[in-house]
């Protein structure tokens, strides 16, 4: 069966970033996919107008900053419904050649596969840890109040699942939404990303519900891209620890709602302030 895919990034005062970008998409794939740049109120959208032109992608220019999910969700929107594969990419992410292949092939043979998520590389080629388990109130709290001092405490390990991150395919709970692949019907049948969620927590949230709904997060090593680094929170890095932090915390407290649980709630606020306030210091 051929695949109809859709590529959706979103972009943010890019530039030059998505150059690289487009370029490896035309090597990813021997499919012809329909690319979607969603930009979110850049100050200045020459480069990228220049370049989607260039590369036959679709630019859709946004008047305000929605965040990462809702901009995605733009995109996705805009497509319409012709596509039965979405893949979901920040835009500075490059593709090994057949990259998008293997997460088609990887498709077809896992039907139950809601989300399949590559080998991430950084931009000195280790392995990001993009395939964890969903995160609980102990290892918030263990990676909160330890993940800076003592990087290898086994709540963070137990987050960053570490441990697994060989040759072999596996489930994961949640897949990083830096290059991410979904099923439409999946997509469909969770709503998509919830926009409560501006950056942040968003793939975790979503893994977790296509996980509710019966659908697998799927790990695809054999796929590689790799992922240079947040090239437009690099001026903002603060305000971006902030916003990572309080997305932490939705995420946990709506999981653990229960009013039994307010005192551990608590707990895992004060130790989120406590590390918001150690690495921006």
């Amino acid at each position: 069966m051929a695949h109809s895919l859709l590529v959706v990034t979103v972009t943010y005062n890019t530039g030059e970033t998505l150059r690289a970008f487009l370029d490896s998409l035309a090597h990813a794939t021997e499919t012809t996919p329909d690319v979607i740049v969603v930009d979110n109120a850049s100050k200045d959208l020459t480069l990228e107008r220049k370049l989607t032109g260039e590369h036959g992608a679709r630019l859709i220019e946004l008047t305000e900053n929605l965040g990462y999910g809702a901009g995605i969700t733009a995109g996705v929107n805009a497509a319409g419904t012709d596509h039965d594969l979405l893949l979901i990419t920040n835009p500075d992410v490059t593709f090994a050649p057949g990259s998008l292949d293997r997460l088609i092939e990887a498709a077809a043979r896992v039907p139950a596969a809601g989300s399949l998520g590559p080998r991430i590389l950084d931009a000195e080629g280790a392995v990001y840890p993009s395939a964890r388990n969903l995160p609980s109130l102990r290892t918030g709290i263990g990676h909160s109040l330890f993940g800076r001092v003592w990087p290898s405490n086994p709540w963070s390990r137990s987050y960053r699942a570490e441990h697994d991150y060989g040759t072999d395919q596996r489930d994961a709970g949640w897949l990083s939404g830096a290059c991410l692949m979904l099923r439409r019907t999946a997509y469909d049948a969770v709503g998509g990303f919830d926009p409560s969620y501006f950056m942040y927590f968003e793939d975790v949230d979503l893994g977790a519900r296509l996980a509710q709904s019966g659908w697998r997060n799927v790990y695809v090593p054999a796929s590689v891209v790799t992922h240079t680094g947040a090239h437009s929170t690099s001026n903002s890095a603060k305000r971006m620890e902030r916003v990572h932090h309080d997305s932490a915390y939705l995420y946990l407290s709506r999981k653990y709602s229960g009013w039994y649980l307010a005192p551990v709630r608590l707990a895992l606020r004060l130790s989120l302030f406590t590390r918001q306030w150690w690495v921006t210091r």
